[in-house]
């Protein structure tokens, strides 16, 4: 059975759970740029390039890796503009029968995938907390609040723990916080990426596709593959120490 393994633009990771439980030499990677998860709100310039031109190079590094990808441009004539639009025309073109899909971050998108038809939810396994989890703590608490489940994930991870203690004594610093930073502080300036080939069409392209949402597209220099983003990440953390 040849199925579809939709990969969304947040979901860029070679180990998504949808990946690991696709089978390479049959299965069919579907990436889409979709109009529709562009305008529900109207997302700054820089997010959408930024978005897209991440998906594009993925797209590239999955195709080396031994995957056969799918990838519809927000240019295609035939683009439906959303995604289970898109689900349904590659279903046509490829003969398949079921969708394979991480669950989404967003409760919209959750709610719109548990109508498709064939369609298997699978469990974002990139984070700390699920939200199964998350929601069993939630369950018949009369506040939420961001310090308690904190602490309950330091707890269970041993995270910024001593122990069975907090690191420092303390479980949170928020006062010291709220401090104005020392005036001789100095802070690491981001490592900048110059647009490439890919890069520049993605630009291009929103400045004609999108000229009334807010922002200015340049300058353009965030990290748009997963080396850049580590490297980015590298050099924030190194340089960051050093202050």
């Amino acid at each position: 059975m040849k199925r579809i393994v939709l990969v969304l633009g947040d979901q860029l990771t070679p180990t998504l759970s949808s990946l690991l439980a696709a089978d390479r030499e049959n299965d069919v990677v579907l990436m889409a740029e979709v109009v529709a998860e562009a305008t529900y709100i109207r997302h700054h310039k820089k997010k959408i390039v930024l978005v897209l031109a991440a998906m594009r190079h993925f797209a590239a590094e999955l195709r080396a890796a031994g995957w056969r990808v799918d990838y519809v441009t927000l240019l295609d004539p035939a683009n439906s503009g959303s995604l289970h639009g898109e689900v349904m025309r590659a279903f046509t073109r490829h003969g398949a029968t079921h969708v394979l899909v991480t669950e989404p971050g967003e409760w919209r998108l959750m709610r719109e995938m548990a109508q498709w038809p064939s369609v298997t939810l699978l469990p974002d396994d990139r984070f700390l907390a699920d939200r199964h989890g998350f929601a069993s703590w939630a369950e018949n608490r009369r506040g939420l609040r961001m310090e308690h489940f904190c602490r309950l994930m330091r707890l269970k991870t041993g995270l910024l723990m001593e122990g069975d203690q907090p690191a420092g004594g303390r479980w949170n610093f928020d006062r010291d916080n709220r401090k104005p930073a020392p005036g001789a502080l100095a802070l690491p300036g981001p490592l900048r990426f110059e647009p490439d080939a890919i890069t520049r069409d993605v630009l291009e392209m929103v400045a004609t596709r999108f000229p009334d949402h807010f922002g200015e597209l340049n300058p353009f220099w965030f990290a748009v593959t997963r080396a850049g983003a580590e490297a980015a990440f590298a050099h924030f953390l190194r340089h960051g120490l050093e202050q």
